[in-house]
């Protein structure tokens, strides 16, 4: 089969051909279709620190996946060859008290395929079947190849009661975006999305019902007057890894704001955590997705008419990876998919 691997410690993938996997008795072989490019791959693609020390080599890339079942362990029940699928890429252990009290996303043992195991940039993936998200007719193969970054997005978006609250969204990636869609579709009142990439800024006002501001031209506090705000935002979600965004966010949130915290600020950055407190000020740092209560809410949402599909801006064969690589690492790019088929 044709892959995308890791099979050199520098920069880029390389496209190879490797065995189709085994399946064991409890796992299934899906024929990939369409596969999302992640952040996380562009970090394995510049073989940036992170990755060194996280990504073993040689290794199949990619989680972001749908596709087909072709073919199921003797083990497997409730699921059939033909079925349509996507797939949660974090592969859990079975031992740990977390996993035993059913609290999946949060077992120590997590390893993710593309990332640590072999993952989804290749014709067929082999996946337990645990951990296999049959998709619904009303979810195409492009949507459902991007359900994985959408989890995180309704992860984050659902930490906290949204209904009639005023949302800050620092950081326009296409998490950020589809959780700021996430947020009206349940009922937030007003969506605000900080970003100084303009360009990413104009994306989430084609997906989202949502109020664009660049940080860098604009202050943040002249949007109240038009919201009819007050105080500050009741909601906070950090999607962009950047310490000044956080600051900033702490600074508009109101007396006993909640912020759901998905970016990860690079190395140990400073926090005046007296704003934090003085301003009780509730921080949830969010990892993945719930498994599986996140996949069952953005599949319902999908089939209510939650729409994320502008996201996707950019469509590649498989044989022009490097392109698909290429606009993610512009910056300029919403979701990028590869086509398998």
């Amino acid at each position: 089969m044709t892959v995308l691997a890791k099979s050199k410690p520098e920069p880029g993938l390389w496209m190879e051909t490797r065995p189709i996997p085994e399946i064991g008795p409890d796992d299934v072989l899906i024929r990939i279709h369409k596969t999302g490019i992640c952040g996380t791959d562009i970090h394995i693609w510049n073989w940036d620190d992170w990755a060194q020390k996280t990504v073993p080599v040689p290794l199949v890339t990619g989680h972001e996946f749908a596709g087909i079942i072709v073919d199921k362990g003797r083990n497997v029940e409730g699921l059939e060859i033909g079925q349509r699928c996507s797939g949660e890429g974090h592969l859990i252990g079975k031992t740990s008290r977390q996993s035993r009290s059913g609290r999946f996303h949060l077992d120590p043992e997590t390893r993710g395929i593309g990332v640590n195991e072999p993952g989804a940039f290749a014709q067929y993936l082999r996946l337990p079947a645990f951990n296999v998200v049959p998709l619904p007719d009303a979810i195409d193969d492009e949507i459902g190849a991007i359900l994985d970054p959408l989890g995180n997005a309704v992860h984050t978006a659902l930490s906290f009661d949204l209904i009639g609250e005023d949302v800050l969204i620092t950081g326009a990636g296409p998490i950020g975006i589809m959780a700021a869609a996430v947020a009206r579709h349940v009922g937030a009142r007003h969506v605000v999305i900080t970003d100084i990439n303009q360009a990413r800024l104009d994306l989430a006002a084609r997906v989202a019902d949502v109020v664009p501001v660049n940080v860098a031209t604009t202050e943040l506090k002249s949007v109240y007057a038009g919201l009819h705000m007050t105080q500050g935002f009741d909601v906070g979600m950090e999607m962009s890894g950047s310490q000044a965004a956080l600051d900033q966010m702490v600074e508009h949130m109101v007396m006993g704001g909640r912020i759901a915290m998905l970016g990860i600020p690079p190395g140990k950055s400073p926090v005046d955590w007296s704003r934090i407190v003085f301003k009780a000020i509730t921080i949830k740092g969010v990892y993945g997705r719930e498994i599986f209560e996140t996949w069952y809410k953005m599949i319902a949402m999908l089939e209510n008419g939650l729409d994320i599909r502008r996201v996707i801006t950019h469509r590649f064969k498989v044989a022009e990876f490097e392109q698909g690589f290429a606009a993610m690492r512009s910056g300029l790019s919403g979701k990028v998919v590869l086509d398998w088929t």
